[in-house]
C-alpha cells in the first residue's frame, strides 16, 4: 500500500498549530524531543495512530500514561547515543572543573599576563570521588571513561544497585552519601517525578565548597535559582550544563552571568555519526510499528 508522508521540512521545531493540523489521521508519527506530545496532540492525531517514533533516548516530552491508554506503540534511540554523550559529559566536566571557556576568554581579552602560581587553578579528577546520580547506560559509560584519570572512588545512587557497576568498582550509596562525599557529582538520570528538581537548595547545601556539578541529563532535574545561589555564593566550586529550563536558555538568565558556571546547547549527542545512526534507527521504528512488526526499538512501559 502507498503510504503518505507530510513533512516539516526545517530545522525549526515544527509550529504548534501546524503540528496540530499536520497529525490528523496520521498512523505514524516520528517526533523530536522539541515537540510535546500531549493529549492534544493524541487527539489531534485521532484513532489512527498506531506508532510515534522520538528521534531521542529521553522521552519526558511525551505524555506516557495517555500513549498506553490508546495502545499506541512508541519507539526510541537508546544505546546509539549512549558514547557521544558520555563523551561530551566528560568533556563539560574537564572544560568545568579546569576552566576552559574562561582561560579562552583571557587569552582574547589580553587578561594573560605573566605567569602566576594561583591563576585559574580548577580542580582535578586524579585522586578524587566520583558520584554518578543514574547508572544507566550513559552513566555507566561515562563512569568508564572517568576512571582511567585516576579516579580513586566511584559511588552512585539509583533506585537499584547495579550489577554491572563492579567493572567500574561502583559503590552503591544513598543519595546523601554521594552528595556529601563526592568531588564531581554527574548527573545522568532520567527526568521523573522522582527526579523533578531533584537537585535544589538542600541537595547544593550538601555539596563540598570544592566541589563541580555537571548535568547532562534534563534541565529539570535541577533547580535553576537555587544553583545560581549555590554558585554565586561559594557552596559550590563550578557547574557546567548541557540542559536547562527552558531550553534555549534565555539570554539574559542569571546563570550566564556567572564565571564558575559553563552551559551548552544541548549538544550531548552531537556527533555527525550519531545523529545519522539515530535518525536511521526513528525511520526504521516508525516503518516497524507502521508494519506491525518488531521494532529495533521499542520502548516498553
Amino acid at each position: 500500500a502507498k503510504g503518505k508522508v507530510s513533512l516539516w521540512d526545517s530545522d525549526e521545531p515544527v509550529p504548534r498549530a501546524e503540528l496540530l493540523k499536520g497529525v490528523a489521521g496520521a498512523h505514524g508519527l516520528l517526533c523530536l524531543l522539541s515537540d510535546k506530545i500531549d493529549t492534544e496532540v493524541l487527539d489531534a492525531a485521532g484513532p489512527n495512530l498506531k506508532v510515534i517514533s522520538t528521534l531521542s533516548v529521553g522521552f519526558d516530552h511525551m505524555a506516557m500514561d495517555e500513549i498506553k491508554k490508546r495502545g499506541v506503540r512508541v519507539g526510541y534511540t537508546p544505546d546509539v547515543l549512549t558514547d557521544a554523550t558520555a563523551e561530551l559529559t566528560v568533556a563539560l566536566l574537564l572544560a568545568t572543573a579546569r576552566r576552559l571557556p574562561e582561560g579562552v576568554v583571557e587569552v582574547i581579552n589580553g587578561g594573560w599576563s605573566t605567569w602566576k602560581p594561583l591563576w585559574l587553578c580548577g580542580y582535578g579528577l586524579s585522586g578524587s570521588t566520583v558520584g554518578v546520580i543514574g547508572l544507566g547506560r550513559i552513566g555507566m559509560a561515562i563512569a568508564r571513561r572517568l576512571k582511567p584519570f585516576g579516579v580513586k572512588k566511584l559511588l552512585y545512587s539509583g533506585r537499584t544497585a547495579k550489577s554491572n557497576a563492579a567493572e567500574v568498582e561502583g559503590e552503591y550509596v544513598p543519595l546523601d552519601t554521594l552528595v556529601s562525599e563526592s568531588d564531581f557529582v554527574v548527573v545522568s538520570c532520567a527526568l521523573t517525578p522522582d527526579t523533578q528538581g531533584l537537585c535544589n537548595k538542600d541537595f547544593f547545601c550538601k555539596m563540598k565548597n570544592t566541589a563541580v556539578f555537571i548535568n547532562t541529563s534534563r534541565g529539570a532535574v535541577v533547580n535553576q535559582e537555587d544553583l545560581y545561589q549555590a554558585l554565586s555564593s561559594g557552596q559550590i566550586a563550578c557547574a557546567g550544563l548541557d540542559v536547562t529550563t527552558p531550553e534555549p536558555l534565555p539570554t539574559d538568565h542569571p546563570l550566564l552571568t556567572l564565571k564558575n558556571c559553563v552551559v551548552l546547547p544541548h549538544i550531548g549527542s552531537a556527533t555527525y555519526s550519531t545523529r545519522g545512526i539515530m535518525a536511521e534507527l526513528s525511520a526504521n521504528n516508525l516503518l516497524a510499528g507502521l508494519q506491525g512488526t518488531d521494532m529495533p526499538s521499542e520502548l516498553k512501559f
